[in-house]
């Protein structure tokens, strides 16, 4: 009786057969750390993100309001800091090139300058995880092509061609096709989930960049400001 199996395929697997079995279990190790870190780090902003908001429209002031707001590098604290800086900026520099410029439209497009960049360093992985998603099933169909073709060339040496003999090796093979997908959807579905709560956090930004940009100007706290809404995302007055 034959033996079959996960230990047969990698026993009588040659160097091509072991190395694709390799890249998929390195590309499933990285895969789940990449879901598992993002995942936390989301929930993190996201927690952090909702106590800081609340705490900032409910200080004193603009300075405390953003000590509120966490560390530097924290999304909210940099857009806070972003809108701070560019209104100094326009009044600082009144009769030159930003005078030009109307405040709105100069404090809007550093604020969406800012989410963008929070969104950008928040988004530092996905990749990873769509790569791995959409070339995992190659991946694991090229180890099975060259699994049957192996087993093959076994079988027209041995000049035998049982049904045992052909089944055994050829249902290994397919084995490294259920190993590709065993990698790719989890990291299919990981995908998608992080870059929905992505989208939550950069709603966020959006939110709390208007109340932002209407306090900067006008001095008072929005209506929206206390909304879990989130508004539509920022654009510049001469944005399309």
């Amino acid at each position: 009786m034959h033996a079959y199996g996960l230990p047969h395929l990698w026993q009588q697997g040659d160097i091509a057969t072991r190395a694709i079995a390799m890249i998929l279990l390195a590309m499933s190790i990285l895969s789940w750390s990449m879901i598992v870190a993002k995942a936390l780090e989301f929930s993190r902003v996201r927690r952090l993100a909702t106590r800081a908001e609340q705490q900032f429209w409910s200080a004193d002031d603009f300075d405390a309001g953003l000590r509120g707001l966490g560390e530097p590098g924290t999304p909210l604290h940099d857009l806070a800091r972003a809108g701070q800086a560019a209104i100094a900026l326009h009044d600082a520099n009144r009769g030159r090139l930003q005078d030009r410029v109307d405040p709105s439209d100069w404090l809007l497009r550093n604020l969406k300058s800012s989410i963008d960049e929070s969104a950008s360093r928040l988004q530092r992985g996905l990749a990873v995880l769509a790569s791995i998603g959409s070339t995992a099933p190659f991946v694991g169909l090229i180890g099975t092509v060259w699994g049957i073709y192996h087993a093959l060339l076994m079988l027209g040496t041995s000049r035998q061609a049982s049904l045992d003999q052909v089944a055994g090796p050829v249902g290994e093979a397919l084995i490294m096709t259920a190993f590709g997908l065993f990698v790719a959807i989890p990291a299919v579905l990981g995908y998608n989930g992080l870059t929905r709560l992505n989208r939550d956090i950069v709603a966020t930004l959006n939110r709390f960049a208007h109340a932002l940009h209407s306090l900067l100007l006008t001095g008072t706290t929005p209506a929206c400001a206390s909304r879990t809404t989130a508004p539509q995302p920022l654009r510049t007055a001469n944005a399309r």
